[in-house]
């Protein structure tokens, strides 16, 4: 008989008691996750810290005693351990959640709605998926990633003809940070799918425009991609690039989910090997599963240059371990080399292997 590796300890920290029941009758229900304790406040939340040792921490956002935001925060500095913000996913929530993961949560969920029975089972293998990866997390990349020193770096030669394409997942939103930060505004358009929910893809993409140089914006149907841009796939709607006549073009659509996603990286990618080629780069970062591998794979045989995130820099070395282990990359490199790299490589050819 096989033996049953250790449980994941998961301890539910929410104001409502609904809520933490719920959470625990769904997360005990697998045979690997346990909920160790409950706690309605962080101020309780403390106490059980120490006591249980939780591998992972369920955290409500707004809660009594104690912000969600602010315990997180001295959670992260005084005792790092993965945590799985549960949010409601507003247009209020996205901003707050957002600011969680720059504080060193490592992915969000929304809060199960007690009035909906048909799809609980999906929410209930989507949640035990999510705390099993924020188990196996690299809780210190998260950290070194958020304190990645900022250095603003000049493109020596342009090329308008590029496309940079990127996808990411878990803990992408700080990557993706990271490695649009220090480009300059004369780099060539990039194209971005980061696995994310409606709501929330508008204002990551707020954000993100008032940090960097480059323009950043939620991509909308048909726009022409222009250089200097950044265009962030919305959440629920495929992003692809197409042509018409001379100009590039982006293309959105409610197309099924591919690899349980919608946006796809593999979309993305597998438009860019068809249409751009030769004048794509590819960039796959840190991200649970295997989405944008097979598409990263198209775009080397199209003759694109690829680049993914080495597993050091990752939160979860998934989806570039899988782009890897099929021959799609170029190169690995760490997040922190990956800007400067990208403008070399918009000015010249990489030796491909």
């Amino acid at each position: 008989m096989a033996i049953l590796e250790t449980k994941i300890k998961v301890l539910v920290v929410d104001d409502s008691a609904l809520i933490r029941q719920l959470l625990t009758e769904i997360i005990n229900s697998y045979e690997d996750l346990t909920v160790v304790a409950t706690a309605p406040d962080p101020l309780v939340a403390r106490e059980l810290i120490k006591l249980h040792n939780p591998d992972v921490l369920t955290l409500d956002v707004e809660m009594p005693k104690m912000d969600g935001l602010d315990f997180l925060e001295r959670l992260m500095r005084l005792r790092p351990m993965p945590v799985l913000m549960v949010s409601s996913l507003t247009e209020h929530g996205s901003d707050v959640t957002l600011r969680a993961l720059e504080l060193g949560a490592v992915d969000f969920i929304a809060k199960p709605k007690l009035d909906i029975v048909s799809g609980l089972k999906s929410y209930a293998d989507l949640i035990a998926d999510k705390l099993r990866m924020c188990a196996k997390a690299n809780i210190r990349t998260l950290a070194q990633t958020a304190k990645l020193p900022l250095q603003r770096l000049s493109l020596p030669l342009s090329s308008t003809e590029k496309i940079i394409f990127v996808g990411a997942s878990t803990g992408g939103t700080e990557a993706i940070k990271a490695l649009l930060m220090p480009l300059p505004p004369d780099m060539p358009a990039i194209m971005i799918t980061q696995h994310m929910p409606e709501h929330f893809t508008r204002t990551f993409a707020e954000r993100l425009n008032t940090l960097c140089q480059l323009r950043v914006k939620e991509a909308e149907h048909r726009q022409r991609v222009l250089p200097g841009h950044v265009y962030i796939a919305p959440g629920n709607a495929h992003l692809e690039v197409v042509r018409s006549g001379a100009n590039y073009l982006t293309s959105l659509s409610d197309a099924p989910l591919v690899n349980r996603h919608r946006p796809s990286v593999d979309v993305l990618f597998l438009s860019a090997a068809k249409v751009v080629g030769g004048n794509a780069i590819g960039v796959i970062l840190t991200g649970m599963g295997k989405d944008g591998a097979i598409g990263m794979k198209a775009m080397k045989d199209s003759g694109a240059v690829t680049f993914a995130q080495d597993e050091k820099s990752c939160v979860v070395f998934g989806m570039p371990k899988e782009a890897i282990a099929i021959g799609a990359v170029n190169q690995v490199l760490s997040l922190n080399a990956l800007p400067e790299t990208l403008i070399e490589s918009v000015g010249q050819r990489i030796n491909r292997v």
